[in-house]
């Protein structure tokens, strides 16, 4: 289980490092820094999850697992933790939930008012585009591979992704994409450059994906470099 797998990491390290609370901590050694490093991450998992617990009981805990000393049995342990976790997963879950639901209304308020605007074309599935630059080359197919450099942000103008800022583009199966990119980069040719405007259905849903919240409408700015037609 993760969380308990982050507990006793934490713990170890966290006794190792800290055996007098009160001492000023020094990073001397490459050992030290790993004792901080995973403690601090440790300490800053346990705040994400909002759990507001008593730093001194935790050392105490420590300190008796060590002497040997502990006030729970190994399974009422297992227990606290396994209830733990599941509490965790329960507001995770209500969270994402309540989040897909406010995303999907923005979503479909922001794709309905963006269609009307200049030059922005909206295809039967639902994809949204504008063309910045005509292409002059070839276009692809679903099963080739393109060459792209892109730019990806939300509505909000937050970038989650983009090739242009890593300074390399990038090369990929058109048909190991999200479907938005599938159908919309065979509506663009090599030397083209096409604005997405992508609905969540042909994105990422409600799942969501990294820095990409549930029911998220994802803004690409993609030049098609070149396409390499599957032999």
């Amino acid at each position: 289980m993760k969380i308990i797998n982050l507990l006793v990491i934490g713990l170890v390290f966290f006794s190792l490092a800290c055996s007098d609370t009160t001492a000023q901590v020094e990073l001397k050694t490459k050992q030290d820094s790993l004792a901080y490093a995973i403690g601090n991450q440790w300490g800053k998992n346990l705040k994400t999850d909002d759990l507001m617990l008593n730093t001194t009981l935790i050392k105490q805990g420590i300190d008796d697992s060590f002497k040997d000393a502990s006030k729970l049995t190994d399974e009422q342990i297992q227990s606290v933790l396994m209830t733990l976790q599941s509490e965790i997963q329960e507001k995770r879950m209500k969270q994402q939930q309540e989040a897909a639901s406010t995303n999907i209304k923005k979503a479909e308020e922001f794709m309905a008012a963006n269609k009307t605007k200049e030059g922005v074309k909206t295809t039967a599935s639902g994809l949204q585009y504008k063309v910045l630059k005509e292409g002059t080359g070839k276009s692809p197919v679903a099963t080739d591979k393109v060459e792209v450099h892109y730019h990806g942000t939300l509505t909000d103008g937050s970038v989650f992704d983009s090739s242009v800022q890593r300074g390399e583009p990038i090369t990929f199966p058109l048909n190991g994409v999200i479907p938005g990119w599938t159908e919309g980069l065979q509506l663009m040719k090599e030397g083209g450059k096409v604005r997405f405007f992508i609905p969540p259905a042909l994105a990422y849903g409600a799942q969501g994906s990294g820095a990409i919240g549930p029911n998220e409408v994802l803004i690409f700015d993609v030049d098609l470099l070149k396409v390499n037609p599957t032999k």
